[in-house]
């Protein structure tokens, strides 16, 4: 029997946020798609932002990735000064059905996020809709992120959470599995639609 659902935890980016690389890099590389799908500099770029979102600088990452791949530090410095680029809006359907479950007034609705401390301020700034959460844990800002159990443990603690009266909305699988293993309700996002469906099934009433 699955206990009443009272808390909601969405991710942001590919949930709420769409954001891609891509948007700046098909500028860059002339629309070339086969450059910018598999170019090693956007794949070693992205990887190094995961460490951004556990607390790492930007500066420190573009340098470090020049000293690595100095035949590169163009592309490697268009990642970071063109961040918010990268940026391209709200996933409006998502965003829709979050302010129908803050008007509905049943749950308390939270935002889990890998995302780092430089850049966040931008969000804040760009998408009114980050105020309708109760609040917001940014991975940079704990110096941790998704999937190390350690940022879920935050999010339940700070928030006085119970794990198993919760329901935490991802689309990174792996993010999914890790908060699964700590007692917390989980929906794999892959659409607005499908996510609606889901939330009904665990009886969260939209």
């Amino acid at each position: 029997m699955i206990n009443k659902i009272d808390t909601i935890i969405f991710d942001l980016e590919g949930v709420l946020i769409d954001w891609n690389p891509e948007y700046v890099y098909r500028e860059v590389f002339n629309g070339n798609q086969d450059k910018v799908d598999f170019d090693s500099t956007t794949a070693l770029v992205e990887n190094s932002n995961i460490e951004q979102d556990a607390g790492r600088t930007f500066q420190e990452a573009t340098e470090l990735l020049i000293d690595q791949y100095p035949q590169y530090e163009e592309w490697i410095r268009i990642f970071y000064d063109r961040w918010e680029d990268m940026l391209g809006g709200t996933i409006k359907e998502t965003v829709k059905l979050l302010n129908q479950l803050k008007e509905s007034d049943l749950y308390k609705l939270y935002a889990l996020t890998n995302w780092s401390a430089e850049s966040f301020h931008v969000a804040l700034e760009r998408f009114d809709f980050l105020n309708q959460f109760d609040g917001i844990i940014v991975s940079g800002e704990e110096k941790t992120r998704k999937p190390f159990s350690k940022i879920y443990d935050i999010t339940l603690n700070r928030y006085q959470i119970i794990a198993g009266k919760s329901i935490f909305i991802d689309d990174n699988f792996e993010n999914i599995q890790a908060a699964k293993k700590l007692g917390i309700n989980v929906i794999h996002f892959k659409n607005t639609k499908q996510l609606k469906n889901d939330l009904s099934n665990f009886g969260v009433e939209i």
